[in-house]
């Protein structure tokens, strides 16, 4: 390991060894007094294992991490927070009131927020540049550290400690009791899932890629942690099931009341009992919950809290603030909702075409259909075997998904597993819409991981190089964006993304020479992906883009060539012999401001190169 700050790499995979076992204890669930503060704690630790990873796979030079010792002081540092994090969630977890000696809840709770502090310091400033960590890992990292300082920022409120006294002290820690902890306990799984830029608009779906959208990952995830500010739901408010704020309250035949997807989904997978009261279910109607609907809209607006959708008392709130009356809208809705069921081919036919056509046209339109049942029935028809039926309910789907709290209920009633078929057999318009609607349904996080491990990444690498125009157009997008997570790089390779990339790079004809580029600079930070693009014969071909190109294709060009000559002296030689100094100098000259922030990383390389 000559060159290697095997220091460095030991303690890297020492932390990662770590954050693995908490891993695998978080997989098991946590439970007892502690359960939210343990589950929020292990969630955290998990998401530093790319950056963990990244670094034991480090092969730069020694003297360039001696030259500071902010490298190993902050792995240290990292190393003695996860080992400390992890003897605290096993005491915790473990933790009895009954045979507790007096006080030691509050200890444990003092423990949790030196933790926290502790992940917070050590991950404040941390060097990227000296272990040449990738981008998408840099914002995670952050994304991470922003959840910790928001956390602790809410342990020193003056609020959170008595006047005059040090907020970090153990007599100041406010114990959090377990009702409370069940009010708050998806609320930072949330967080954490949201690591994906919003769609600019809401209204449509963009099918062009955007090179800088993984940049803005940091910025609109840290606006979600203002969140974390909100008072405390009453319980009564809350989803037995999902423990979140109910959106459509319905009341079941034991007296228990739900949120509607929630409990028509557990009634769907063939369950006969309540889920809270385990007694057989009478009957499976589901009686609307009026009143403590309105009371939930009531508390809502007291507390200035955004109400869990724009539906209240049947009537919709406008953008002004106001309410519009949709009484008669639900109601033909209503209707048109249940006309999917019909044994009628040709009235299902009509009244997809119908929804289809509604769902297209706005944002209210989406909220209705969904408050109405719409998206299992809908999610149920992509298996008709007529092919009229499947085009007009995937694109339903797809328009009800661009509505951002739609997003969650269409995942809920299981959707990839019948998209991924329709990307096999569909008919072209088809399998457009369905690649569309992963793109859709993947700028969640937690989606990202569940649709690439469903098979859908090699299909859209078929349609990807198969497809229509616009096919292969959303197929870029889709994939751009499932690419963004680190998980999915290698599915992509092996799936033969790296040909089909290079092929419509080469052919300026196909009109997605951008879409390329910008899916291999996602690409090209991924060890696999890496060792196929030079073995593909594509770097002359990028040098002669930062030549040629248009502004854009020069950024990604330069961007690409340097996450493959990172820790790679035979690509450095390879892009020196070839030429590329002229043409980098250029960009670093009179580029982008991207481009020249690339094209100085690369030349600083490719002189450090000529030192050694």
């Amino acid at each position: 390991m000559a060159g290697v700050d095997s220091t460095a790499v030991l303690a890297a995979i020492q932390s990662l060894r770590l954050v693995r076992d908490v891993s695998r204890t978080a997989a098991n669930g946590f439970s007892g007094d502690f359960k939210k503060h343990c589950t929020d704690l292990s969630r955290r630790i998990a998401l530093l294992s790319h950056l963990l990873e990244e670094i034991r796979d480090f092969k730069g030079d020694l003297k360039l991490l001696n030259s500071s010792s902010s490298s190993s002081n902050s792995l240290a540092d990292l190393t003695v927070a996860v080992q400390s994090s992890k003897k605290l969630l096993s005491v915790a977890a473990n933790f009895d009131p009954k045979i507790s000696p007096d006080g030691a809840a509050k200890k444990i709770e003092f423990q949790f927020q030196s933790v926290t502090l502790k992940l917070e310091k050590a991950l404040a400033n941390f060097p990227y540049d000296h272990f040449e960590i990738s981008e998408e890992v840099q914002e995670q990292v952050d994304l991470v550290r922003g959840l910790l300082k928001r956390a602790t920022e809410r342990y020193s409120k003056p609020e959170n400690s008595s006047l005059g006294r040090d907020p970090y002290t153990v007599e100041n820690i406010i114990v959090i009791n377990q009702p409370q902890q069940q009010e708050e306990e998806t609320k930072v799984e949330t967080l954490l899932n949201k690591s994906v830029s919003k769609v600019n608009k809401q209204n449509e779906i963009v099918h062009q890629l955007e090179p800088s959208s993984a940049s803005s990952v940091t910025s609109s995830l840290l606006d979600e942690t203002k969140k974390l500010d909100a008072p405390l739901f009453p319980v009564d408010f809350l989803c037995p099931i999902s423990l979140e704020l109910m959106r459509d309250p319905v009341i079941v035949s034991t007296g228990q009341t739900y949120e509607r997807s929630y409990i028509q989904r557990w009634i769907d997978c063939g369950n006969t009992t309540c889920p809270k009261t385990q007694q057989k279910l009478q009957n499976v109607t589901l009686t609307p919950n009026y009143v403590l609907r309105s009371l939930i809209t009531q508390w809502c607006i007291t507390n200035n809290i955004e109400q869990p959708n724009l539906l209240a008392n049947r009537r919709l709130k406008r953008s002004d603030g106001s309410f519009r009356d949709v009484s008669e809208d639900i109601q033909a809705i209503e209707i048109l909702v249940r006309n999917l069921s019909s044994p009628s081919i040709e009235e299902r036919r009509s009244t997809l075409s119908e929804i289809r056509s509604l769902s297209k046209r706005s944002t209210d339109n989406r909220i209705l259909l969904a408050e109405a049942g719409a998206i299992p029935i809908l999610v149920n028809l992509l298996t008709s075997e007529d092919n009229i039926i499947q085009e007009n309910a995937v694109t339903s789907i797809l328009n009800l998904s661009i509505y951002e709290n739609n997003k969650g209920l269409i995942m809920l009633a299981n959707v990839v597993p019948s998209i991924v078929q329709l990307l096999r057999v569909g008919s072209m318009e088809t399998k457009e819409n369905a690649a569309a609607t992963l793109f859709s349904l993947s700028l969640a996080n937690e989606n990202k991981i569940i649709i690439g491990a469903s098979g859908a990444i090699s299909e859209l690498v078929n349609l990807l190089e198969n497809g229509s125009n616009r096919g292969k157009k959303d197929a870029a997008t889709a994939l751009f964006n499932l690419c963004i997570y680190q998980g999915n790089k290698g599915r992509a390779v092996r799936s033969g993304i790296i040909s089909v990339l290079l092929k419509m790079l080469t052919n300026s004809s196909s009109g997605m020479v951008d879409e390329s580029l910008t899916i291999l600079s996602v690409l090209a930070s991924h060890q696999e992906a890496k060792a196929a693009i030079v073995r593909a014969g594509t770097i002359p071909l990028l040098i002669d883009l930062t030549r040629t190109g248009v502004s854009r294709n020069k950024e990604n060009a330069t961007s690409i060539l340097l996450s493959l000559c990172k820790r790679d002296s035979e690509n450095l030689e390879c892009i020196s012999r070839l030429g590329a100094v002229i043409p980098l100098t250029e960009l670093a000259k009179n580029g982008s401001e991207r481009a020249k922030r690339k094209a100085k990383s690369l030349l600083e390389l490719l002189q450090r190169s000529q030192q050694i």
